[in-house]
């Protein structure tokens, strides 16, 4: 999917982007490479690839979930190279997002994008998923929305994303051909989290059959306190 393509794969769906935007994210492209020769980012670096799989693949949450294109606040948890939420954030350009990653590496190449892209309404904090939204802080049931791409599965992935949630928010997970199987796996630990599955939609990216499913948990009620566990414990534990 070359730039052209991604512009047209879009607006069949409703988003069409300026010649501002495109130069966001050939900029994004251009910069993702060049860090990526000396910080491990991406494994995926050829400009259709990148587009394709990075880029129209993270803006496909908002098909499936069109609250994306409000003014909501977001926040993405372990957003490595800045996926789902920079795109969606240059789409977008009224989303409040946050972004969270435990490796300070991808946080300092994350502002310097940030400010490279001209984005404003952009907070980056350095943190373990399992620290941000416990029981004592500050960004707990802060959020309009909370997503996460390729972090964990997706029972870990709740415990780490839910509390962060409002209640009447939403969690939105990005998942592979896996996402029926983890979704079956993580019912119960969803429930006890204060989560219900809304919608599990599956799709398939433009010239392929690389299938996804866009996984949407609506937080019903709030988060017991002693969740999530500390760090490490809910990949070695996963609930049930």
């Amino acid at each position: 999917m070359n730039p052209e393509q991604f512009q047209a794969a879009l607006t069949k769906h409703q988003v069409t982007l300026t010649d501002h935007q495109l130069a966001q994210f050939a900029e994004y492209y251009q910069q993702l490479v060049e860090t990526n020769k000396h910080v491990n980012l991406t494994a995926i670096t050829g400009e259709q690839d990148v587009y394709l799989k990075h880029f129209y693949d993270s803006l496909t949450g908002a098909f499936i979930f069109p609250q994306l294109r409000e003014p909501l606040s977001l926040c993405d948890i372990g957003a490595g190279a800045g996926f789902p939420s920079l795109p969606l954030k240059i789409a977008f350009p009224q989303l409040r997002v946050t972004i969270v990653d435990s490796l300070n590496k991808r946080i300092n190449f994350l502002q310097e994008l940030v400010a490279k892209l001209g984005l404003d309404d952009v907070t980056l904090i350095h943190a373990r998923a399992e620290e941000f939204a416990n029981a004592k802080s500050d960004h707990r049931e802060q959020f309009d929305v909370v997503t996460a791409r390729a972090v964990a599965n997706l029972t870990v992935l709740s415990e780490l994303c839910l509390p962060a949630a409002r209640v009447g928010g939403y969690f939105l997970a990005y998942k592979g051909r896996s996402g029926q199987e983890e979704l079956t796996a993580a019912k119960g630990a969803i429930t006890k989290l204060g989560g219900q599955l809304e919608q599990n939609a599956e799709l398939t990216l433009p010239g392929g059959d690389d299938d996804r499913q866009l996984i949407v948990i609506k937080k019903v009620k709030a988060t017991p306190k002693r969740y999530p566990r500390r760090p490490g414990i809910p990949a070695k534990k996963p609930l049930k």
